[in-house]
């Protein structure tokens, strides 16, 4: 890919740059960065996330964003932020479904995904606190 002037971006560069892009509000060149990467490497965990936050920060695109956030978890199991941001995003869909109970689904899917945060990391703060909100809603 290239950028200015016809300069060389590594897949790292790529990334960098939409992640700036993303940080102060250019979602939409954001996108189209994080797509080029998508094009050279579609198992690019942090493509998908930052995909993800895209969708989920401007315009709302909340089933988009959770199908990027899912697709960041299942390449990265591991990763905490990703595994948060998809639960936090899961938590927030769910007030807004009519279907009663596609909402409790997914709030359901919500908290299996803090619990294995803090399968990852028993001290995760934010886990803990979205478990205890959860909780209070019956969850």
């Amino acid at each position: 890919m290239f950028g200015q002037q016809g300069e060389q971006l590594s897949l790292e560069e790529l990334l960098s740059r939409a992640d700036a892009l993303r940080y102060n509000g250019h979602y939409e060149e954001a996108e189209k960065l994080y797509l080029q990467v998508l094009e050279q490497d579609p198992n690019n965990a942090a493509a998908h996330h930052g995909l993800g936050l895209v969708y989920y920060l401007h315009g709302g695109d909340f089933e988009k964003s959770l199908a990027e956030f899912k697709k960041a978890v299942e390449l990265e199991p591991e990763n905490i932020a990703y595994r948060l941001d998809w639960a936090k995003a899961l938590t927030t869909v769910a007030p807004l479904e009519e279907d009663t109970e596609k909402m409790v689904e997914l709030l359901k899917e919500a908290k299996a995904e803090f619990e294995k945060v803090l399968e990852i990391d028993p001290e995760n703060q934010e886990a803990i606190k979205q478990l205890a909100y959860l909780a209070e809603w019956g969850v």
